[in-house]
């Protein structure tokens, strides 16, 4: 899927400048032209991208843009005709991730072909796997960069510009898949940010090998970013009118960042402290383990109300016997145990889950066992997906005996539990009174203001005209009147908060 990122800010002065004036994308000094013998203008070029999977592939292609944009000028195009750099940002979650991005870059070859001068590059965790193999199955490929090599992005254009008129069989091949420890956060541009919400990453990699995640071998092992780099980056969101953080991870809960003086802050110390951020109202996080969702950061549901009350927390099946099989290395119990212990301090807590259905040695006593604690825990909604191998990973070796048609039909009947429940807190939520982050005029009703609230609903209510700009960007509780769809719902004013 396209993925809408924000425009970097282009220098203006590039405007003014001629080609002889600019080094590898960099300002230098020259005389200054009089208005009769101004250059042209130089049009910015533009960058398309695509990016499959989680939020944490939405989060680094929106900082690919950001570093092309600080280094080169170029500014995001979301139609591919225009486009002079094509990048596709890859995730290796699902069974033949590789061949579906082979696929794409068939299709983005014949753009190549007529316009030569085209730079595709491939990242992500696809471009981690297959490393140069992508580059000798498609030469037209001009750079191939991991995760953590992102920061790297304008360095290999500059070098996969010098060589565009050698043929690519003679090419030094551009492509680094690396794990550079964590360094890649020091070397991206100041946050620039659209809107009231941001995405701060505050670890790379897990260290967890379930055996059905590829993430340990494409992402690396878990880095925390330093305490001081994280607060700084939210601190600069914040000043930008960003009003809630989510803070990422693959496995966030597990954050161990260091601080100044050397010790090491938990996720529940680091929840206090982004609390504490002026201007910072609200507070997400995903994706989260249970191993790691210890009590101290329960107790900060009691003590932080800037933390929303939902939390996704997944578990991947209902059966012992499978979490096993997964080395998920926690039992049902435990996670029940977890879940109990927030509704106690947190009785408004909206869930949400991931699940795998079909898992290899699945039984039907197994899946009955997932489809009872979906129905015990009533989750508000759920990412769930049929098992599909994972190249590289332990379970792909698993013996599959799960046919493909009791999968469909497994996950049919589990998705139709979770939506019922969907529905059936969405209607509830009629007569009561929620907090929303209002963030913008609705699309199809300019009579209405939309936001959404702690449960992740988009929330629809009409405002008055002169009011929008004292509005946009506040918390405020609205009373629910309607229901409108699963996850929309509309209502009227009653306050602003903050």
């Amino acid at each position: 899927m396209s993925v809408t990122v924000f425009n970097p800010r282009i220098d203006d002065a590039v405007a003014n400048q001629t080609d002889s004036d600019m080094v590898s994308g960099t300002m230098v000094n020259a005389p200054v032209k009089l208005a009769s013998e101004a250059a042209p203008a130089i049009a910015a070029k533009k960058v398309f991208i695509t990016t499959q999977g989680c939020q944490m592939n939405v989060y680094d292609s929106g900082k690919m843009i950001d570093v092309l944009g600080d280094s080169h000028g170029m500014e995001v195009t979301y139609n591919i005709d225009e486009a002079d750099v094509l990048l596709m940002n890859t995730c290796s979650i699902r069974e033949k991730a590789q061949e579906k991005v082979f696929s794409e870059l068939g299709r983005w070859r014949k753009l190549k072909e007529k316009r030569p001068e085209l730079v595709i590059g491939v990242g992500g965790c696809v471009a981690s796997q297959e490393g140069d193999n992508i580059q000798k199955r498609a030469p037209y490929v001009d750079m191939v960069f991991g995760p953590q090599t992102l920061h790297r992005l304008p360095e290999l254009y500059d070098q996969s510009n010098k060589q565009q008129d050698i043929a690519p069989k003679n090419r030094i091949g551009t492509i680094d898949v690396s794990f550079p420890s964590i360094e890649k956060f020091d070397f991206l541009p100041e946050p620039r940010v659209e809107g009231y919400k941001a995405f701060v990453s505050i670890m790379e990699g897990c260290s967890k090998y379930c055996s059905f995640c590829v993430v340990p071998y494409t992402r690396g092992e878990e880095l925390s970013r330093p305490l001081d780099d994280v607060l700084a980056e939210i601190d600069s969101l914040a000043a930008q009118g960003v009003r809630e953080i989510n803070l990422l991870g693959q496995n966030v809960n597990g954050y161990r960042g260091e601080k100044d003086d050397g010790s090491i802050c938990r996720f529940a110390e680091l929840l206090h402290y982004v609390s504490h951020v002026d201007g910072v109202e609200r507070i997400r996080y995903t994706t989260s383990h249970p191993l790691e969702f210890t009590d101290d950061i329960i107790d900060a549901y009691a003590q932080l109300p800037e933390l929303v009350s939902h939390l996704h927390l997944p578990v991947q099946s209902g059966s012992n016997a499978i979490l096993a099989a997964m080395k998920r290395n926690h039992t049902i119990d435990v996670y029940i145990d977890q879940i109990n212990k927030l509704k106690a301090i947190r009785p408004d807590i909206h869930l949400s889950s991931d699940f795998i259905i079909g898992f290899p040695g699945e039984t039907d006593e197994d899946f009955q066992q997932t489809l009872n604690l979906a129905k015990e825990l009533n989750f508000d909604h759920s990412y769930s997906f049929i098992y599909s191998k994972r190249p590289g990973t332990p379970a792909a070796e698993l013996p599959d005996d799960v046919t493909f048609k009791t999968k469909k039909a497994r996950l049919a009947e589990f998705q139709k539990v979770i939506m019922d429940s969907t529905l059936q807190k969405s209607h509830e939520m009629v007569g009561t009174t929620t907090r929303v982050l209002v963030e913008q005029v609705a699309n199809r009703h300019p009579d209405c203001l939309i936001g959404t609230a702690d449960n992740t609903r988009t929330v629809m209510f009409p405002y008055d005209a002169d009011k929008m700009d004292e509005l946009l960007g506040k918390i405020v509780n609205v009373r629910i009147t309607d229901f409108v769809s699963p996850h929309m719902v509309k209502g009227e004013l009653v306050e602003v908060l903050a």
